[in-house]
């Protein structure tokens, strides 16, 4: 391989961006990506997958180089020679590149393999936490998957075609894709491509979706007709697969605190041609009060640690600090006793978190059945779905249903 220094230049302006300015890798990536039209979708390729690999293997990469924060020019040189190094790839003769020590790079990374926080580029206390809570064998095996990088998977919108004609459109538009097995609206595509150019996307045909993630709306046994809840909705991924399965019929109100994340639902909605579905902003208590008691399916996607993600959002590891998880955890719970009083007799919800720990999972619908408000639930269900084991991320999901 042969290095641009252009390209190097716009991949040491997001490692200043995410390393020195606690930018998330995602938003500064994309604003990078935009400096350069000439830039090609190779090009571009290259500046968004080695800046993520660089973010996710920062503590390894930064131990090897020798370098702290706050991070100068030189530093973020030396962190990337460090990965172009371990890559194989030859430095040219640039003035960065003068003093990069190659054997002791080389030397330094077979000894820090052999220690798991440096080898898995972890923070030693999200490595402790998960050897506790999941024992040592199991973490080894979840993180080391979470560290490779997650494949495209799409969700086809079947309001409008059906996974087998997509395929043919996705085909015409020299992107080819792969079913998903146990997965029957997912498509797995086999080289990455900018689908958002795409016009099957601008049509709504699909929505770029984790297989993992697809598996929660059907987890909730939904039926056309139903009034159905996702209180915490977000930008609606999952609402607009409730949308799908519920064939457009009956209604299904999208709660969310961010009044910008509703606001780019309703768009999605729109190109999806889901029009069941109804946003409604969390300012107070108010709307809470008068939907109670009048839900037939409630979906909490709770807000969590994000630890079962960490392949898309590699950065997220070291920006999660022991307090916001304590905090969330307690938020979790809060959660679901304040909304499980939506649900009408004969009513069921999904708490489904992205995590991998059982402290925000199976802990917390524990301790929510023992609550004076969970006394009235039963578990029906519970599915985990380990990196490891699927390949996809990480996810937990139980079903509860009024005793």
């Amino acid at each position: 391989m042969r290095l641009h220094r252009n390209l190097v230049l716009a991949i040491i302006k997001v490692l200043d961006g995410v390393f020195n300015q606690d930018l998330y890798a995602d938003k500064t990536i994309e604003k990078i990506l935009k400096q350069d039209k000439r830039w090609g979708s190779r090009d571009r390729g290259f500046i968004a997958e080695t800046s993520y690999e660089i973010v996710r293997w920062k503590r390894l990469y930064l131990e090897i180089a020798e370098v702290k924060k706050p991070f100068n020019y030189q530093n973020l040189w030396r962190i990337f020679s460090v990965w172009a190094i371990l890559k194989g790839i030859i430095l040219p003769n640039w003035k960065e590149f003068e003093e990069t020590p190659r054997r002791r790079i080389k030397g330094k990374f077979d000894k820090l393999s052999k220690i798991r926080k440096f080898r898995e580029s972890i923070p030693d206390w999200i490595d402790d936490l998960a050897s506790k809570e999941m024992g040592e064998k199991k973490w080894e095996k979840e993180i080391a998957e979470l560290n490779k990088m997650a494949p495209v998977i799409l969700r086809t919108n079947t309001l409008k075609v059906i996974p087998s004609e997509l395929q043919k459109i996705l085909h015409n538009e020299d992107v080819l894709t792969d079913q998903v097995k146990g997965h029957p609206d997912a498509l797995r595509l086999r080289e990455r491509s900018n689908l958002f150019k795409k016009d099957s996307f601008q049509k709504g045909l699909y929505e770029i979706q984790d297989a993992s993630s697809q598996l929660v709306a059907p987890f909730l046994n939904i039926e056309p007709g139903m009034k159905i809840c996702d209180i915490c909705a977000g930008a609606g991924g999952k609402s607009l697969h409730l949308s799908a399965l519920s064939k457009n019929k009956g209604q299904i109100i999208a709660m969310d605190i961010y009044k910008h994340k509703l606001a780019q639902l309703k768009k999605r909605a729109k190109r999806n041609g889901a029009f069941n579905i109804e946003t409604k902003l969390i300012e107070n208590n108010k709307s809470i009060k008068r939907l109670k008691g009048k839900i037939d399916r409630l979906l909490i996607d709770a807000p969590c640690s994000g630890l079962g993600v960490l392949r898309r959002n590699p950065d997220s590891k070291w920006k999660l600090q022991p307090d916001f998880l304590n905090n969330i955890k307690k938020t979790q719970l809060e959660i679901l006793k304040q909304y499980s009083t939506l649900i009408k007799p004969n009513g069921k919800m999904v708490y489904a978190t992205c995590s991998i720990l059982p402290s925000e999972n199976e802990y917390q619908i524990k301790n929510f059945l023992d609550s004076k408000e969970g006394e009235k639930f039963k578990l029906e269900e519970e599915k985990k779905i380990s990196p490891f084991i699927s390949g996809f991320d990480g996810f937990y999901m139980a079903r509860l249903s009024l005793k």
